[in-house]
């Protein structure tokens, strides 16, 4: 094992997470900025916030859900939200009974209120059952924030003038996945910042 090499490599990924950061810098702020005033105005008129994504784009549905209804990084009251991707018994009877593609539409249906937020996490903006509870939250009269990569997929083409799309500009998964981590936190932060100041 060559410690040399494995540095090296270690080295050139933080180099590009952060090359990937910097860039995403200059053209996310505003989204995310918008996003966190669509966030506040479904809180502060007491609905709430669906999550939905696949693989690690599930895994940070879920660790968001989790800030809010827990806490991010101070005290203060638990605010709802719910990730689309935690009830094995849920998702496995919709995609027995109807399709894999309907694992989220029809949590949307079911859950989602007009004037809720649907936040629909896919890093290549290709998940059909992703884009699939987009056109639900679109039925519901949902807000939709999308956190995309690549060049937004199909999700992109899916979204109104009342949408957000945060597209990292990066064809890494990888890198799109930490800006995503990152943009949920941003979210966290100015959601207690605003709401609890």
């Amino acid at each position: 094992m060559n410690n040399n090499s494995i540095s090296s490599d270690i080295e050139k990924m933080f180099a590009q997470s952060i090359a990937t950061k910097q860039a995403a810098k200059n053209c996310l702020i505003k989204p995310i900025t918008h996003a966190v005033n669509v966030l506040v105005d479904a809180l502060k008129s007491n609905r709430k916030v669906l999550v939905c994504g696949n693989g690690g784009s599930a895994a940070d549905a879920q660790h968001f859900a989790a800030e809010l209804v827990c806490r991010f990084e101070r005290e203060r009251p638990s605010l709802p939200a719910i990730a689309l991707t935690t009830d094995t018994s849920l998702l496995t009877a919709i995609a027995n009974d109807y399709s894999f593609e309907n694992i989220f539409a029809r949590q949307v249906s079911g859950l989602g209120q007009q004037g809720d937020a649907l936040i629909a996490i896919s890093t290549s903006g290709n998940s059909t059952n992703v884009a699939e509870a987009i056109n639900v939250a679109h039925e519901k009269q949902m807000p939709v924030i999308a956190l995309t990569g690549r060049d937004g997929g199909n999700i992109a083409g899916l979204l109104n003038d009342n949408d957000i799309e945060i597209r990292v500009p990066t064809d890494s998964t990888a890198r799109t996945q930490e800006v995503h981590i990152l943009t949920l936190h941003c979210l966290c932060d100015q959601i207690d910042s605003v709401l609890f100041a």
